[in-house]
């Protein structure tokens, strides 16, 4: 049973994204989830929101839809675009036991994802890529 259902649509440009994040905090507050965790769920859209920009729609012509709601317990994100089928999830973590410099450059932002959530899933639907961010109410740490 969802309490409060919140959707909208942004432009697939980086442009858009203090109005994805101000979207994503303020339903989240709405919903009750703590500071910490609201901030940790809006790092997470901020990386997903950002990787569907540069890679799904790098011309810019594309959107992304978000849609928020609340079940007695969990507060949900999801982020739907119709780029390329492409399952963020399947990124391999990073080996953060390598010295930075060492590193190859990107794949923290899916790390984030899964870190400051409590639960990320993927799914392909109606030809769209539709990433589900999870957070609990409680103030328990995130963890995916």
């Amino acid at each position: 049973m969802t309490r409060d259902t919140s959707t909208t649509r942004f432009p697939a440009l980086l442009d858009s994204l203090p109005a994805v994040i101000a979207f994503v905090e303020d339903n989240a507050a709405a919903a009750g989830v703590a500071p910490a965790k609201r901030n940790g769920l809006c790092l997470a859209a901020e990386e997903a929101f950002v990787n569907i920009c540069t890679h799904s729609f790098k011309d810019g012509k594309g959107e992304v839809e978000l849609d928020c709601f609340s079940t007695s317990n969990t507060f949900v994100l999801e982020i739907m675009d119709s780029g390329p089928e492409f399952n963020m999830l399947s990124v391999p973590e990073p080996d953060t036991s390598v010295e930075l410099e060492q590193r190859e450059i990107g794949g923290l932002g899916v790390h984030l994802i899964r870190n400051f959530t409590d639960h990320a899933q993927w799914r392909r639907l109606n030809n769209k890529n539709v990433l589900q961010l999870t957070v609990n109410l409680d103030d328990g740490p995130s963890h995916s």
